[in-house]
């Protein structure tokens, strides 16, 4: 099922109703700034930080 433009005008108007107007920046903000963090922890998961890798003692290094 595709949604056609007056379709998506009714969906906003009654998001519109439901939260108010004013509500809605800070909404979209809060959402952008959600994504932001998510994409940047995503991020630093995937890729090893260099205090982490300094730190641990390799398997081959075995203490005297």
């Amino acid at each position: 099922m595709r949604l056609n433009g007056f379709e998506w005008i009714i969906i906003l108007v009654i998001v519109l109703l439901f939260w108010g107007a004013p509500k809605l920046p800070g909404l979209a903000k809060g959402l952008a700034q959600s994504l932001r963090v998510f994409k940047k922890e995503m991020k630093s998961t995937d890729e090893p930080s260099s205090e982490e890798s300094a730190t641990k003692p390799k398997s081959d290094d075995k203490p005297e």
